[in-house]
């Protein structure tokens, strides 16, 4: 019986190492998988890259990055939905392939880029999956353009300023994101020697009040779903509670065993959370 238990708490110890590890680091994602259309559509003065996943003829769905990203952070998602949906994904303003006219950044901005992509597309509406900056974006299409939006996942995303820890600034693993994301950077975009700048007007962004606040959320008639991860490095979760409090109808999901990279670190429950809302 010794052994049973030693043996069983060996194993309650590796699971609970596994689990800590989750939330602590940022495995790459995968090589996106081949696209049905992919290309640069003229939009709002910048050429936006986009890519479109699956045949599905229902309402597609539109897949948000959070700042300094790109689309294919989402390779992993975009990998299981588009097997029954069609999935879009973009680049947004100066970020991966994207341009950007000089513009400084702004959630607004990035979302009426985001409605000019799928007005080329011929795209009326869509289920919005967005992930930090990509859920700010759809805060603001909520009450702006709410005609657009079947529904919004909203993961780690904030409408005030005191929404953000303030432990951020020195925390390791964002600190790993950004220098992934510089990477990338380099690899992938128009101006390669640009990413100091580029960070620095993102940076600019993150450091302004979004419009409308808290007092926008009252007005949302978007069916939302707010993710907020259980070890999230930037986002409090009183924030996402408040939010998910002031939405009418809204509610508040806490992914559990993962930080503010949830959609690199779990995908396949990421996954699972999108579907269980949308479909």
């Amino acid at each position: 019986m010794q052994r049973v238990l030693i043996t069983g708490l060996a194993a309650c110890m590796a699971v609970a190492a596994y689990a800590a590890e989750q939330w602590m680091t940022i495995p790459p994602a995968p090589e996106m998988p081949e696209a049905v259309e992919s290309g640069t559509a003229d939009v709002n003065g910048i050429g936006m890259y986009y890519a479109i996943y699956g045949e599905d003829a229902g309402v597609p769905i539109l897949m948000s990055h959070g700042g300094l990203a790109h689309a294919d952070v989402w390779a992993a998602e975009v990998a299981d939905l588009m097997r029954d949906h069609r999935v879009i994904v973009a680049d947004t303003r100066g970020h991966g392939r994207s341009t950007n006219d000089g513009s400084a950044y702004s959630y607004d901005l990035l979302g009426q880029d985001y409605l000019a992509l799928l007005d080329h597309l011929g795209v009326d509406k869509v289920h919005l999956v967005g992930w930090s900056d990509g859920a700010n974006i759809g805060y603001g299409l909520s009450t702006t353009a709410p005609d657009r939006l079947a529904s919004h996942f909203a993961h780690a995303g904030n409408v005030t300023l005191d929404g953000i820890d303030p432990e951020v600034e020195n925390n390791a693993l964002f600190g790993e994101y950004v220098g992934m994301m510089a990477q990338d950077y380099a690899n992938m975009s128009p101006t390669p020697d640009g990413f100091d700048a580029f960070l620095g007007g993102v940076v600019e962004m993150w450091g302004t009040e979004k419009p409308g606040g808290v007092e926008a959320l009252k007005s949302i008639t978007v069916p939302t779903l707010v993710v907020q991860s259980a070890h999230d490095e930037a986002i409090l979760t009183e924030h996402s509670q408040m939010i998910a409090d002031t939405i009418p109808g809204a509610e508040l999901l806490i992914l559990e065993n993962v930080s503010h990279f949830a959609n690199f670190q779990a995908p396949d429950d990421y996954v699972a959370a999108i579907r269980d809302f949308i479909d």
